[in-house]
């Protein structure tokens, strides 16, 4: 995949665009920003966890209207089964024991398949309180956003060190 496109345009919106990216979100935006663009931790942490914050808002509010119009077609409606009950069976125990702050708990762990996109989902199907489950959201956004960083930052240290 030829990525070179990143390179052309505004290094904020290279890092906005990248961290609203479904898997890689801030995960992936915040050590290609620190590692490709000049900008300080500060815009790179803030506009990442923007990034990956905003289809949040889009997840939490239209998922439904648009997986029911989607689920008209056989193989669409298929998918969201699958989706769906993957993404019960990964949430639906760490619900039962934190409530609410295994929402937030469950966004910030910064491993495949949490995350923003995830825990959106997870907030629809469980049907939260859109504003609650999008405060639980935003906080577990900034708690990656720190974890990477900061994992990022070491990472980056120790690289330089052995070279």
């Amino acid at each position: 995949m030829d990525i070179s496109w990143i390179y052309n345009i505004d290094s904020s919106l290279a890092t906005f665009l990248l961290s609203m990216l479904p898997v890689f979100e801030l995960r992936a935006a915040i050590p290609f920003a620190i590692a490709n663009f000049d900008m300080s931790l500060w815009q790179i942490f803030i506009v990442a966890v923007l990034g990956s914050f905003l289809p949040a808002i889009f997840i939490v509010y239209w998922l439904g209207p648009v997986s029911n119009w989607f689920r008209k077609w056989s193989v669409m409606d298929k998918f969201f089964k699958w989706l769906f009950a993957r993404t019960r069976a990964k949430f639906d125990k760490k619900y039962a024991v934190w409530g609410k702050l295994a929402l937030m708990f469950f966004v910030a762990i910064p491993l495949p398949g949490t995350g923003v996109w995830t825990g959106s989902l997870a907030a629809w199907l469980f049907n939260f309180n859109k504003k609650h489950a999008l405060a639980y959201i935003g906080l577990g956004s900034i708690l990656a956003g720190i974890l990477v960083t900061l994992i990022s930052i070491g990472a980056f240290t120790i690289f330089d060190f052995v070279l």
